[in-house]
């Protein structure tokens, strides 16, 4: 048993996947209403200059927050669906518009573990997906006798999030687009 007293025990240093974890309950917390946008962008440079795991305690002691699902998704039969404004987009998302539209619009969306996977599937549709133009992104779906649009793909801004979007536009339309 260490007999070291608290105060002379050498501070744990936090790594970048703690502080990651940190800035997700951080914008997990901006998307529930918790903490305004200024203070947002204040506790993630705390966040983000944190050297220690007590540094980053202080970060978000205050807040509680609800658990953000893994999986999201919006699903359209014969009519639409829309996903936009501001919501928490998890680790996944699935899009399924069957005759009929889908849009998801990500600019205010929130990113529960800073990146996501969209997967759309249209058939006989068309589904819209607005990507922020900080956010990294990478398309890969597949389209037959449709298409799946590139658009919106490329490079963002460092700490902006990372979308993979894949899927299938089969007799439709997936669509990218950044704004």
């Amino acid at each position: 048993m260490d007999e070291t007293p608290e105060a002379a025990k050498p501070a744990v240093r936090s790594s970048d996947a703690d502080r990651e974890r940190v800035a997700g309950v951080l914008r997990t917390a901006f998307a529930q209403g918790r903490i305004g946008k200024d203070e947002l962008d204040e506790r993630l440079a705390a966040a983000y200059a944190a050297g220690t795991g007590a540094e980053l305690a202080v970060v978000t002691r205050d807040l509680q927050v609800t658990a953000t699902p893994t999986a999201t998704k919006g699903t359209g039969i014969i009519a639409g669906f829309r996903r936009t404004g501001r919501w928490t987009v998890g680790r996944a998302f699935r899009g399924l518009a069957v005759i009929g539209s889908g849009e998801i619009d990500l600019r205010d969306a929130e990113f529960a573990e800073g990146e996501t996977t969209i997967n759309a599937t249209a058939i006989i549709s068309t589904i819209t997906v607005v990507v922020p133009v900080d956010a990294e992104v990478h398309v890969g779906g597949t389209g037959v006798i449709g298409g799946f649009g590139h658009g919106g793909e490329g490079p963002g801004t460092p700490g902006g999030p990372k979308i993979t979007i894949t899927g299938l536009a089969l007799c439709g339309n997936v669509r990218v687009e950044r704004r």
